[in-house]
């Protein structure tokens, strides 16, 4: 690896790339349409000065790489044309290839469409350019967009590439069609410029985890530029010296009150509040959307004396998954019909014995801790041996009236029929919008108003915080397992025994209604 003593700042080359911004092109929206790119301080010195300006001993541009991350609003869009026509028409390179990436064609064009307003308004480069609808071309080289369809990008001798919003990239394979297309090239540079994603197994979380570890000197790589603008973990997400932290541009291409209304609007809707923290305050989150707010389901976590359930009026959701995953059993017991609405959930897990303590260092979830402290049932084998599951459920049936069990009947028929056979009322339940959307909107008003007990079971609350749902036209939302980064079951179960418990109201009183609750 090249040493930090071989490369050197070259002021006239950092002030040249300055210049062909603020002098050659303008902005091309909005309030500053029509005047000069005048760059942003931080824009200035702590991204073109030094990513173009830092040259190796050969003469030649030192980064290779850069990683740029900032939240929406921030001038990404316009920065991201002015870098590509940098590299099309300042460079300097024989026959360049200059590219525009994304996901797809629409997202890849955002970038590009700016940059070709920005030539159009620049008498200068418009008169060495010649402009097409999907590429500018000057002399030998050019300027073209580029979707995800990866498939066919091979062949191509990259210059420049920027990649737009990395963290949409649904696979790797464009990224590294593009990255090894640069090798035949004197100084080329892949440019990634994004938000924050949820996606931890992506490319976009790959190059984010080695760009923080970059910046943090925990890796030395003299050749990845980096720089991400996010409020950190520990920040708290309602207050605006957090949304100065993350917006560089606070105050200048995005508005403080447009952040305190999007503020508030994640304060009301717990479903919209990721959605605020990831592109807004550039912090990753743990799924696409947010349906329960993870500090609003801990309210309801006060200890449970399970004694005090015994004998009292319950009804069961039943998820098994596939045999190989977390299977879920939730009870819910009810408040009485007519009296103030309340509902205690007792949770029950198993997984399979076989593998515990690699499958939990492998998807960093404590299974086995899990099953050491009893919160997880174990069966042996290496995938669920549902005998266990109904012999559980119907020692249950021994200590609480468990008046109907709901359960996927697309997943736990045969289990079903074991179990209606042990004397159980069970009720097929689907998993769409017509069977799900009353009992999840449900569980979101029982947690919002802090009518939901749940004792703080562990499995269960990692459950609700991967929590994500999806909405159809008409305003109904479920559980989407598929969009979820990981395993929702419990929650399902729950949502399943809410359901039921809803419908059928209760005979007798809860325990917690009548005895209060006993703390332990």
């Amino acid at each position: 690896m090249a040493t930090k003593q071989q490369f050197y700042f070259d002021e006239q080359a950092a002030s040249v790339a300055v210049r062909f911004f603020e002098r050659l092109l303008k902005h091309t929206k909005g309030e500053w349409a029509g005047q000069a790119f005048k760059l942003m301080d931080w824009q200035r010195e702590n991204i073109i000065r030094p990513l173009l300006g830092w040259k190796r001993a050969d003469g030649t541009r030192r980064y290779r790489k850069a990683y740029i991350e900032i939240p929406r609003k921030n001038g990404k869009s316009t920065l991201c044309a002015g870098l590509a026509l940098y590299g099309l028409f300042a460079d300097g390179e024989p026959g360049a290839e200059v590219y525009s990436a994304a996901a797809d064609r629409e997202q890849a064009s955002i970038v590009f469409d700016e940059a070709k307003r920005m030539v159009e308004g620049s008498p200068e480069l418009g008169r060495r350019s010649q402009i097409f609808k999907r590429s500018i071309v000057v002399g030998n080289s050019s300027y073209k967009v580029l979707s995800a369809d990866a498939y066919n990008k091979h062949g191509f001798n990259a210059h420049f590439v920027i990649f737009d919003e990395l963290h949409a990239q649904p696979t790797r394979d464009l990224y590294d069609v593009l990255n090894t297309s640069t090798g035949a090239r004197r100084e080329p540079m892949m440019a990634m410029i994004t938000t924050a994603g949820y996606d931890r197994n992506s490319i976009c979380w790959e190059l984010h985890e080695y760009a923080r570890q970059v910046l943090a000197g925990i890796i030395e790589d003299d050749e990845f530029f980096a720089f991400i603008a996010a409020a950190d973990e520990k920040d708290d997400w309602t207050e605006s010296e957090t949304w100065k932290k993350a917006n560089p541009a606070l105050g200048q291409t995005i508005k403080l009150d447009y952040l305190e209304a999007e503020c508030r609007h994640a304060k009301n809707s717990p479903a919209y509040q990721n959605t605020f923290r990831r592109l807004h305050l550039n912090q990753w989150t743990q799924q696409e959307t947010r349906w329960l707010a993870i500090e609003k389901w801990d309210q309801c976590g006060d200890p449970l004396d399970e004694k005090l359930l015994k004998n009292q009026v319950c009804f069961g959701g039943l998820d098994l998954a596939s045999t190989s995953d977390l299977a879920a059993f939730v009870l819910d017991f009810p408040s009485e019909q007519g009296e103030e609405e309340r509902h205690v959930w007792l949770p029950f897990f198993w997984i399979p014995a076989e593998n515990i303590v690699d499958r939990s260092r492998k998807d960093r979830v404590p299974y086995d801790a899990w099953a050491r402290d009893g919160l997880v049932r174990t069966t042996p084998g290496n995938v669920i041996d549902y005998a266990y599951i109904v012999a559980d459920i119907i020692a249950l049936g021994e200590l609480y009236e468990i008046r109907e069990i709901a359960f996927d009947r697309w997943g736990a028929f045969q289990v079903s029929q074991q179990l209606e056979g042990a004397g159980f009322t069970m009720v097929g339940f689907g998993q769409g919008y017509q069977s799900m959307a009353a009992p999840t909107k449900d569980l979101l008003r029982l947690v919002l108003d802090c009518k939901l007990r749940h004792g703080g079971h562990p499995v269960l609350r990692w459950n609700a915080d991967n929590l994500v749902v999806s909405q159809d036209p008409a305003g109904n939302v479920k559980p989407e397992k598929n969009k979820s980064r990981e395993k929702i079951d419990g929650v399902v179960a729950g949502i399943m025994a809410l359901d039921r418990a809803v419908r059928n109201g209760a005979a007798l009183r809860s325990a917690y209604e009548t005895r209060g609750i006993r703390y332990l």
